[in-house]
């Protein structure tokens, strides 16, 4: 009678509940199977919540990057006329840096040419800047890399994209000749315009289809070589807040005093940036899948664990071991393989996260290939950005899971008859 109640009935999660489960995972001999088992489903597990940490922030990280560059050196509201060209563009300014939120506004020309050096030749998008205007835009003032924008406005200078600039093989103190096809109409026929212009500076915002294609020129150089006769092509305000675009929009309107078109950057970016959210989700999900598979490993190897154990369960039962204590053993038992794989993943995806690209440089040496190259990613490293939001709604997604791969072999461990057992055995 003493040793029946030493064991009957233990305490939920008691000691020797946990030292059962404990027993369980750490079969040998025959049974070592089952130890396999688990260590796989504890590694597959791992590796999903790593993988979907990882992956996630990479692409949070790319998503940020993109919306930085892209607000950083382009207007968050861009105004073009309607009616009349925007020959009054400087009263048009001035109303606007008088609205609470906007922090620059400027007009500027906008055209298309070609840009032709001694080395070679390429499409350029050429914007017709003041110098004092031209400091005030954050992605091309805060990344130049050669020069400076002192002497912008003095000569027919030209600021140009550190990756066009490669292509054409040009540094500060050469000259690059752009071509205009809208020229003058002679007898002849129509004859393209052209003019030199000296590099003053190189800019690099990091994203190449801004850094290969993009040229400044000061504003009265773009004038004679675009025939605008003193209007600008359009407005480009920023706003301190570019997530408050929609209560902004009719404030900037209505004080622009003329009639005028108003897009924003999520119309300008809009199907960039949609294709991104979609990307995201669908990646999560497709990952997801990879903590799912190692939980059905789970459930696979706490079916056979259960069925090996069969005769264990009928003696501990018949013992006075309650069905609550077979239940909580199997949850232990399986439930430890998802929640220390959960836990490793989340470190193992931390780690990573927070040295992605140093990976990614090391993987680039040692593999000597190129392993996220800008011209295809828009970026010349590759960004990560952890959201705890994000990491907590994983880590306890693969936890649901793992707990839930182990109730219906607990359920069926607990639901074993012991005469029925010991009779078949």
């Amino acid at each position: 009678m003493r040793a029946l109640d030493a064991i009957t009935p233990p305490r939920a999660f008691s000691a020797i509940e946990r030292m059962l489960a404990l027993r369980y995972l750490r079969a040998r001999g025959k049974d070592s199977f089952i130890s396999v088992i688990a260590i796989f489903s504890f590694i597959g597990v791992m590796l999903g919540v790593a993988t979907l940490i990882i992956v996630m922030s990479v692409m949070n990280g790319f998503r940020s990057e993109l919306y930085a560059k892209f607000l950083g050196f382009n207007g968050h509201v861009l105004i073009h006329p309607l009616e009349s060209p925007l020959t009054d563009y400087k009263d048009v300014v001035e109303r606007l840096l008088k609205v609470p939120g906007v922090v620059s506004a400027k007009g500027f020309i906008e055209g298309e040419a070609l840009a032709s050096s001694q080395s070679g030749a390429a499409f350029a998008l050429v914007r017709g800047i003041s110098g004092a205007d031209l400091a005030k835009v954050p992605g091309v003032a805060g990344n130049i890399r050669q020069g400076g924008l002192e002497d912008f406005d003095d000569a027919p200078d030209i600021v140009i994209g550190q990756r066009l600039a490669s292509q054409l093989g040009v540094s500060v103190g050469d000259k690059v000749t752009l071509i205009s096809p809208r020229g003058a109409t002679t007898p002849m026929g129509v004859v393209p315009r052209l003019k030199a212009y000296t590099v003053v500076a190189v800019f690099e915002v990091g994203m190449s289809i801004l850094d290969s294609t993009n040229v400044f020129i000061p504003f009265d150089e773009a004038d004679k070589f675009f025939d605008k006769s003193g209007e600008a092509s359009v407005i480009e305000v920023f706003i301190e807040d570019p997530d408050r675009i929609d209560a902004m929009r009719p404030i900037v309107e209505k004080a622009a005093g003329r009639p005028v078109l108003i897009t924003d950057w999520r119309q300008s970016n809009r199907t960039f940036f949609s294709a991104l959210a979609v990307e995201r989700n669908v990646m999560f999900l497709i990952l997801l899948l990879i903590v799912v598979v190692a939980a059905l490993n789970i459930v696979s190897g706490m079916i056979m664990l259960v069925k090996d154990k069969g005769s264990a369960i009928a003696i501990l039962r018949t013992m006075g071991a309650t069905q609550g204590t077979i239940m909580r053993v199997f949850l232990l038992t399986g439930g430890a393989i998802g929640v220390v794989g959960t836990i490793a993943g989340f470190f193992l995806g931390l780690v990573v996260t927070l040295n992605v690209e140093a990976i990614r440089q090391f993987l680039t040496r040692l593999t000597s290939t190129s392993l996220f190259p800008p011209e295809l990613y828009f970026l010349s490293q590759l960004p990560a950005e952890l959201d705890w939001h994000e990491v907590a709604t994983i880590t306890v997604t693969a936890l649901v899971l793992s707990i839930l791969a182990t109730l219906y072999p607990a359920w069926k461990a607990a639901s074993l008859d012991p005469v029925e057992q010991l009779r078949r055995d």
